[in-house]
């Protein structure tokens, strides 16, 4: 292995773009989900040329590309128990999440409640599994009324408090949000605590680009507390500071839209140092896959794959750029809730071979591994590296 010398890795993250194939999918009554697949078979018009030479043609067969490869690529399973931001995430940089977080298809109990109003010193209205959407539409109005905040869940492990920003300021929500995630501990600690803030008046309610997420830290050091431990800087675009709690984070930049990540990821790589850039692209789920909206989704991801030569080109030699997910989100799939999937790895670098299938890994935490392998630093303590068998 004769290798360029690699000082940064670019890491970014198609929140929700699985690929299906997940072998205990029925544990999730998750059976033939694929978000990507399934994409291809019900819009007719989607073309990805430059996801597809970076090798999601190749996982893909739909996709029918023939083409030359400028990446390498492959699949990867996950061993934590979910199918979530934190579990994928979290698994992706070294640390599975090996006991579930505790989900509530009925609410959250009333000692719960009870004592999370108290300590806000008002009441709630919800406490039900609903999509966001939904359900600031359908409480908006009674919420509007009382100033009551709006608290739901989901099919992931989530306490979510949603509030129009008119009646409770961003400010008051996310003091509420840390309170919440305060209390929620123990036998009770969700994966995150989410503002949901919302505007709009009745019937044409929507949510804000001021979400935030607390969630709780990672059990085990990750990748990105030993690239820190190596002096180098970790550089985090979009919630993936938020989803690590902060921690193993040197700078962190808030986004608005899959394209402001991207234009923020490519102000990052054009800005030098050494360590990792690490990008969450959040609308593929949240404005498509829980939305269950087949066509939004397909656009979006052709208008990150429009995206990709401008990340290329501002890419240096000694770079190498990692695409993969976190869980899928099937929008042809029923419910509105997260798909248990295998999630895509495509790879490329001037370092990096050309068209080499690493086949469907073991764990999302093989990427972590490799990661550290890249960086030349402590490696996780899950995960095996596949650099050697891509490197030049």
């Amino acid at each position: 292995m004769n290798q360029i010398p690699i000082n940064r890795v670019i890491l970014i993250v198609m929140d929700s773009v699985g690929v299906g194939g997940a072998p205990d999918a029925e544990l999730y009554n998750d059976e033939g989900t694929n978000t990507v697949g399934n994409i291809v078979a019900n819009f007719s018009n989607l073309k990805l040329p430059n996801l597809c030479k970076l090798g999601l043609g190749k996982i893909i067969d739909d996709l029918k590309y023939d083409g030359e490869l400028m990446g390498t690529y492959g699949t990867a399973k996950e061993v934590s128990l979910g199918k979530d931001t934190t579990s994928g995430h979290w698994e992706i940089a070294g640390s599975p999440v090996k006991h579930a977080f505790p989900m509530y298809p009925e609410g959250f109990p009333s000692e719960i409640i009870d004592s999370f109003e108290k300590q806000i010193k008002t009441f709630i209205i919800g406490n039900i599994p609903a999509s966001g959407t939904t359900i600031i539409n359908e409480l908006g109005d009674e919420h509007i009324k009382t100033g009551y905040p709006i608290v739901y869940t989901s099919g992931d492990s989530v306490f979510q408090l949603a509030a129009h920003e008119g009646i409770i300021p961003i400010e008051k929500l996310y003091e509420y949000c840390a309170i919440a995630r305060e209390l929620l501990q123990g036998e009770h600690a969700v994966g995150r605590v989410i503002a949901r803030p919302f505007i709009g008046k009745s019937g044409n309610y929507e949510r804000t680009a001021n979400r935030k997420d607390f969630s709780i830290k990672p059990f085990q050091p990750t990748v990105l507390d030993h690239i820190l431990q190596a002096g180098k800087s970790v550089k985090a675009v979009g919630k993936i500071s938020d989803t690590y709690a902060g921690q193993g984070i040197t700078h962190s930049v808030k986004t608005i839209s899959n394209t402001d990540g991207v234009k923020k990821t490519i102000e990052y790589i054009k800005n030098p140092f050494d360590g990792l850039i690490f990008t969450n692209l959040v609308d593929f789920d949240t404005l498509y896959g829980h939305r269950r909206d087949v066509e939004g989704y397909a656009n979006a991801l052709m208008e990150f794959d429009a995206e990709i030569p401008n990340i290329v080109k501002a890419m240096s030699d000694t770079d190498v750029l990692i695409i993969t997910a976190d869980h899928g989100n099937d929008p042809t799939a029923p419910g509105s809730d997260h798909t248990r999937e295998q999630v895509p790895i495509l790879v490329y670098g001037k370092s990096i071979q050309k068209g080499i299938d690493i086949g469907s890994r073991d764990s999302f935490a093989d990427i972590g591994a490799t990661i550290a392998d890249i960086l030349n630093v402590v490696a996780p303590s899950f995960g095996q590296s596949f650099l050697r068998e891509i490197a030049i």
